[in-house]
Order: C-alpha cells, then structure tokens, then sequence
C-alpha cells in the first residue's frame, strides 16, 4: 500500500492520505488532517505517543507493521482518513489550521463507492467540526450514525487512556 503526500515548504500547506479502505468498510474514522510526523513517515498517526493505533489495537487487535495494522483496519471493515485533503497548517496543532487554505476530501465520491458506511467516528472534535462545517451538507449521509471520540493525540492528555479507550468502544460495538 503505497501512501503519498506533498508539503508545499514555501506555502506551509500540508497534503494528507488517501484512504485506508475497502469497499464494504462499515465503519469510517476520520481525523482533520496528519500533523508532522505522520507527514513525515508517510502513515497515519505515527507520532509514538499519539494512542490511536494503542487503542485499535485493545479494540480489535491491530497489530504489526504499519502496513499490517492498515490490513487488519480494512479487514475488520474499518476506514481510515481526514476531513482534510490539504490545508496551511505549521506545526502540527489543529488550532493552527489556517481556516482559508481549507481543501475537503471528496467525501461525495467516498460515500458513492463505499456504500456499507453506518458509522463515522470523529478522532476529536476538530475533525467532528470541519466535517459538519465543509461536509455534511454536500455528502448527503444524514443517515450515517456519527460520534464524536476523544483526540488520540497526545496534545489531549486530560482525559486518560483508559477513558478513552472506553468512549472508543462506542465505535466498534
């Protein structure tokens, strides 16, 4: 599974993944947009002390290399992506998207070829925000059971893991 990005240096604007999906994919878990790291390993969440792939992992046994957590994800029909295709954002604080340089997913394609979505699970409340911003009224899912998750992201360290970990059931059950 190839992944690609583009961070344009003299714009600041970071460009984000493609979907981690099939097409049966029943579950859809969105983020806003990779910060650095992740930017930089080329892979959904990968800064060590995000709990996102902790708590796939306590969840449905997601474990391995990062291509094989992305398999076990897509073969317990669970996607994977960001609200955002690209936006101006320096760091990696989604308080430091800039709301102008805003690019949305083509979230009316998405839904088109994967029919089986009953849910969408917001990584935080920023992904939840963007999407009903820029979203939810072109992609025509109102009947897409939605719930908003606490952040995986270390930055949102308030809440412990095993909180968490309970709110993230919600997903999967």
């Amino acid at each position: 599974m190839a992944i690609s990005h583009t961070l344009r240096q003299e714009t600041g604007a970071s460009s984000g993944f493609p979907p981690v999906a099939r097409a049966d994919a029943r579950v859809l878990i969105l983020g806003s947009l990779p910060g650095q790291r992740s930017l930089r390993a080329q892979q959904y969440y990968a800064h060590p002390q995000n709990a996102f792939w902790r708590i796939m992992y306590d969840l449905v046994g997601v474990d391995g290399t990062y291509a094989q957590r992305c398999q076990a994800l897509i073969e317990h029909r669970i996607a994977l992506w960001d609200v955002l295709k690209s936006a101006v954002r320096l760091g990696s604080m989604d308080a430091d998207i800039r709301r102008g340089s805003l690019q949305v997913n083509d979230f009316e394609r998405f839904f088109s070829s994967h029919t089986a979505i009953e849910r969408i699970g917001f990584n935080g409340r920023k992904a939840a925000l963007l999407f009903a911003t820029h979203v939810q009224d072109a992609c025509r899912c109102d009947a897409i059971d939605r719930v908003i998750l606490p952040s995986t992201s270390p930055a949102y360290a308030s809440m412990s893991y095993a909180d968490k970990l309970i709110k993230w059931r919600s997903i999967v059950a």
